[in-house]
C-alpha cells in the first residue's frame, strides 16, 4: 500500500466571514495530497504525460465531519488502494496537532489513452512497472 501524508495550513483566501473553508476548496487539498502520493512512485502528472495517458478524475466524494479554519494545520493523508482497472485514493484530513478526525474522502481516476482518446478498463502496463509489480 502506497501512502503520502500533506501538511496544510488554511489561507485566508479559501475562508467564509466566518473563516471556515469552502467545501469547494476540499478539493484542491487532496490534489495536494495526491500529488504527493503519485511522487511516492514516480507517477504524478509530467510522468503520465510521457507514458501517453492521462488520468481524469471520475468520481470523488467528500465527507464533512467537521470544519477547516482559518490559519488550522491539517494533515491530509492519501492512500491508494485500487490500481488494477482505475485508481482509487482514499484521503483522511486530520487536525495536524490533535489528530481529530475532520474529513473523509475519495477519488476514483481512469486511464485514458491520449492519442485514441479511448478509456482502458485495466491499468497500462506502465502503471504496476511504476509499483513495482512488473518489471
Amino acid at each position: 500500500m502506497v501512502e503520502a501524508e500533506s501538511i496544510i495550513e488554511i489561507p485566508f483566501h479559501d475562508v467564509d466571514v466566518m473563516r471556515v473553508a469552502w467545501h469547494g476548496h476540499y478539493a484542491k487539498y487532496l490534489e495536494i495530497a495526491r500529488c504527493e502520493l503519485f511522487e511516492q512512485f514516480d507517477y504524478n502528472v509530467p510522468q503520465m504525460e510521457a507514458s501517453g495517458y492521462a488520468w481524469p478524475v471520475i468520481d470523488m466524494r467528500i465527507r464533512y465531519a467537521q470544519p477547516l479554519h482559518f490559519q488550522q494545520k491539517v494533515k491530509v493523508k492519501a492512500t491508494l488502494v485500487e490500481w488494477e482497472n482505475r485508481l482509487k485514493v482514499n484521503y483522511l484530513i486530520t487536525d495536524a496537532q490533535t489528530g481529530k478526525r475532520l474529513t473523509k474522502a475519495y477519488t476514483v481516476q481512469v486511464a485514458v489513452d491520449v492519442a485514441s482518446g479511448e478509456m482502458l478498463y485495466v491499468s497500462p502496463d506502465i502503471l504496476f512497472q511504476k509499483l513495482g509489480l512488473k518489471s
